[in-house]
């Protein structure tokens, strides 16, 4: 494992060198990466170039939307992409599509960012807030510890209490243990599977 995560490393820290100053990688999140990759059965190359387009995405679509999104998310497995957060409206998500899908190197975009007006965003924060950190956190303990779950395969956002996974298991039973540990989550309104099937080559 040595021989492959040390060129990795020294890879991904060329390629976020390269990057504006405002959307360069964390050195540690950089070596997580590395070791996640290895774990993973992908290459430095792919890794890397989920890398790039997580930051293109940051520059060329979360900054040209501006203030009129709430929160956009952008995760990348194997040049696919995931978009979730909240917009007011639906030409706003479209928006955010149509820029990702723009972005050099990605394969296919996944758009699950939800549309919510202010008034259901207001009576949402009355009734009961829901702390997405909090579950995101949950969610990478629960599935690290979960026998037969490789957690570095997955990616996983909650907005509002609604889970979005996304990335790759190994085996349909995998994945299915994978979805019903999220749902026993405490806060977890709903979980949208989005996570695609191939066994390790």
């Amino acid at each position: 494992m040595t021989r492959f995560v040390v060129p990795l490393i020294a890879a991904l820290l060329i390629a976020g060198a390269t990057q504006p100053a405002s959307a360069q990688f964390n050195p540690l999140s950089i070596i997580k990466g590395a070791v996640e990759a290895a774990v993973e059965d992908r290459s430095a190359e792919d890794i890397a170039k989920d890398a790039e387009i997580k930051t293109k995405i940051t520059v060329d679509v979360v900054d040209k939307m501006g203030s009129e999104v709430i929160s956009i998310n952008a995760d990348v497995y194997e040049q696919d992409v995931m978009l979730t957060g909240v917009v007011e409206k639906s030409e706003l998500k479209s928006k955010a599509g149509k820029l990702a899908g723009g972005v050099d190197g990605v394969k296919n975009v996944i758009n699950e960012i939800m549309i919510i007006k202010p008034v259901s965003q207001k009576k949402g924060a009355v009734e009961g807030f829901v702390d997405d950190t909090v579950i995101d956190t949950k969610i990478n303990g629960l599935l690290l510890d979960g026998k037969g779950v490789n957690v570095t395969n997955f990616r996983w956002r909650s907005v509002q209490g609604h889970v979005f996974l996304f990335g790759r298991a190994l085996s349909g039973s995998e994945k299915t243990k994978a979805v019903k540990i999220v749902k026993g989550i405490e806060g977890v309104q709903s979980v949208t599977d989005r996570v695609k099937v191939r066994p390790k080559s």
